[in-house]
Formats: C-alpha cells, structure tokens, sequence
C-alpha cells in the first residue's frame, strides 16, 4: 500500500471550530476502511503554531520536537468538544518582505516529506498557502474567520460560536442596563465586515446596530436613542463593530503598531460612542468591549458540525489530488473553489438589502425586496 504523509497547521486568530476540523482531518485520512478503499495509507502530522511552525521546525530531529505532533485517532478523539486549537497558531507570514522565510518553510516542508498540506484559516492564512502553491507546494485550505467575510464560502468555522457568545453577553448585560436605566454600547470584532455586529445584534435584540459597511451619522444615533427614551424604553444595547466608523471620520486603532500582514489593531469606537451619547444626550452610558471573548470557549453545535464536513472534505480533495483549493460551502453544499479566486475579495453585508440605514439595524422587510 503507498503510503502519503499530511502536515497540518492553524493560522490567524483561533477561535472554536479549529479543534473539530483537526480531528476530523486526521479521522478521515487515517481510516482503516477507507485506507484500504484508496489504496493510500496516511500518516498525519500536527504543525505547532501556524506558520511559525513550518520556519522553525528542525528536520533533523525527526517528529519528536516543540514544532511537530504526529495525530492520530487516539490523540484527537475528544478535540472536537475543546475551543481555540490545540495545535497553536500565531500571525506568523513567512513572506513578509521585512523577514522573508518562505525559502526556509519551502525547505522544510521538503525534508519533513509532507506529501500534502491543510491549511486552516483566513485570508492572511490562505494567502501563505496560495503563494506556496504557486511554488509546487500541494495545499488545501479550510476557511475560518470568525469575521465570516471569505469570498468563496457562506461559512467561516468560528462565526456561530463567537454569534452566542455576542448573545450571552449581551444578555447579561439587560439586567443592570434595565436596573440603572443605562445605555450600553457593546464592542464586537469585525475590522471590515459587520456580520458579527449585525447578526449578533439582531439575534440579541440590539436597539442600535453600526456596521463597517455604512458609516454612521452620531446625530442620529443620538436621535434614535432620544426617540426611545420618549416611546418608553428603559434602557439600550447599541451594538458596534471595531471597524464601524462615524461620516467623515476614521477608524478607532489602539495603537501604531501592525502585524506582519500589516494590519493594525483596531479598537476603541464603543468607548468613544459612549462618550458622545452620554454628552450629547445627558443620559447614564457605558461601553464593553467583549474583544477575545468572541474567540473563545467550546465550539457550539454547528461549528462542531461544519469542522467536521470542512475536515472531511479537505481530505477529499487531497485523495482526489485536487490541489490549489478550499473547501467552502455554498448554496447549503460542501464544495470547494480555488483559493486564488478567495484572496483579495470580501464578504461584506450588501447594505441594501440586510441593513435599514434609517433605523441603523437589520432588515424590517425580508419577503417584499
């Protein structure tokens, strides 16, 4: 029987639903009954720490290194219930023109014998494993983001699970917004694209919702939360996206700082928004930023679902020697679509028919547009 070996690595921020398709990877390659349906047995093997791994791993030393794990069934049988991934991850871009190590990866991937390799993650991570295909590199990529604004794919793994967390929350925070009469302005991630904010929003039952996608006017932010107040409202949750930002105005950045995909760190406009409401409408107004919250715990139920078709279909295509692609799904199929056609486009809400720009919330009509 031939026998094939598949690296596999998490990129870019964790989130819950990486553990899921890990396990679901190694499942699917390493299974007796379809081994000998094949022909191929597989052999698995955990790259620590995204990219990082596949720079700094030594060959020499075999598998038995703070780099590598071998996976097998044993090891991952209870991932999928587990958040974040077990394997490490970091923002490592080994293309990065100030520290360009992509040669060294190349290498390695060479002397470590990876026959095919699973990438999982999101544009930036993609991006890496577009590049090395183009080196002759046999990838596959399975999308992740808890962002979900991947061209290519209806789902990204971690976006249900950071969407609960947004609703817990913001649940909790109802019982001392209703017992002080505060408004609350609740800070979710989402650097360009408002999924997180608008669906989180609408599923907790936000007054206000700002998206990166349509700038907003603070005038009328403060005239809707007066409007509420004079039709009997309590209290307010207005939700906000770290990328949200008012008319004529600029993304909130915590500092100068950027990462080696050179983005900068985004944060602070719930803050700011809260400063202005409670100046200009004189009444009681906090911020939470709910940050990297929405990256952890355990995956729900569809992440755990979704982790294990993402994994079983990436197998798929590196069994059938289709190279160069990510898995996605689309139109309520597991499919898959080139990644070079998914790097450089987003995935952004279409504010004209899943945002009301005069309420500053979701849809009020679905069935007549």
């Amino acid at each position: 029987m031939n026998k094939s070996r598949i690296g596999i690595l998490t990129g870019g921020g964790d989130c819950a639903g990486l553990n899921p398709a890990i396990k679901w990877v190694v499942k699917t390659a390493t299974d007796d009954r379809l081994q000998a349906e094949r022909g191929v047995q597989y052999e698995v093997v955990g790259i620590r720490d995204g990219w990082q791994g596949l720079v700094q791993a030594d060959p020499s030393r075999g598998d038995s290194q703070e780099w590598l794990t071998p996976l097998d069934q044993n090891t991952v049988r209870t991932w999928d219930r587990f958040g974040g991934t077990m394997l490490g991850t970091s923002r490592t871009n080994p293309y990065n023109p100030k520290n360009d190590q992509s040669k060294k990866v190349l290498e390695n991937i060479e002397k470590l014998r990876l026959d095919a390799l699973v990438a999982i993650g999101g544009d930036d991570t993609l991006g890496v494993a577009s590049r090395l295909a183009q080196e002759g590199v046999k990838v596959v990529g399975i999308p992740k983001t808890i962002d979900k604004d991947l061209w290519g794919t209806d789902y990204t793994l971690g976006f249900e699970s950071a969407l609960n967390i947004i609703v817990e929350e913001i649940d909790r925070l109802r019982t001392t917004a209703g017992s002080h009469k505060r408004i609350f302005v609740v800070e979710t991630m989402g650097r360009t694209a408002g999924w997180l904010a608008l669906e989180g929003g609408e599923s907790a039952g936000a007054y206000i919702i700002l998206i990166p996608e349509y700038d907003f006017s603070i005038e009328k932010v403060n005239d809707l939360v007066l409007e509420g107040r004079r039709q009997g409202a309590r209290y307010d949750i207005i939700v906000v996206a770290e990328g949200a930002k008012p008319a004529g105005g600029t993304e909130s950045v915590k500092d100068g700082l950027v990462d080696s995909f050179g983005h900068k760190t985004l944060g602070g406009i719930g803050e700011a928004l809260a400063n202005e409401i409670m100046e200009a409408t004189k009444l009681e107004t906090r911020s939470v930023v709910l940050s990297h919250l929405q990256r952890g715990g355990a995956p729900c139920a569809y992440d755990r679902r979704m982790g294990r078709y993402f994994g079983i279909a990436a197998v798929d295509l590196i069994v059938k020697g289709d190279f160069g692609k990510m898995v996605s799904y689309r139109n309520g199929q597991i499919t898959c679509v080139p990644i070079n056609d998914v790097l450089g486009r987003l995935s952004l809400v279409d504010v004209k028919t899943q945002y009301d720009t005069e309420r500053y919330n979701g849809r009020r009509t679905i069935l007549n547009r």
